[in-house]
């Protein structure tokens, strides 16, 4: 099983699909990488050679920010809207969707599951 930037890769799976097992890069990034490199998109991952390990890692390293540093960044740029009070900061702080879409239905994903509302009995007249 490779390993490149402290992620195992799938070894049976081709080698540009085996790259969107690292946070950070897609199909398509992952395809170009593999042009890039030199290396042919198609051969599995555990067919490579250390030396086209090392070019992939390299091409990565130098161009694209992957992994933690990419996760790290996103989380810093989520704490500063939350800091400047914007809209799309608040709405993270109240754990609603940000794009626009509807909360009075739907909207399950981001408030979570239906919580019941309980209405006390009243004394009938």
């Amino acid at each position: 099983m490779p390993r490149l930037l402290g992620v195992d890769i799938p070894a049976q799976r081709p080698t540009a699909i085996s790259l969107t097992y690292l946070y950070g890069i897609g199909r398509t990034t992952a395809s170009k990488l593999c042009e890039q490199a030199g290396i042919d998109p198609t051969i599995r991952a555990k067919d490579l050679t250390d030396d086209e390990v090392m070019r992939l890692t390299n091409l990565i390293e130098n161009n694209h920010m992957v992994e933690g540093q990419l996760r790290r960044q996103i989380q810093e740029n989520i704490k500063r809207l939350k800091e400047i009070r914007c809209y799309r900061g608040l709405r993270h702080v109240r754990n609603l969707p940000l794009r626009g879409q509807r909360t009075r239905t739907n909207a399950r994903t981001r408030k979570g599951p239906k919580r019941m509302v309980v209405r006390k009995k009243g004394l009938k007249a």
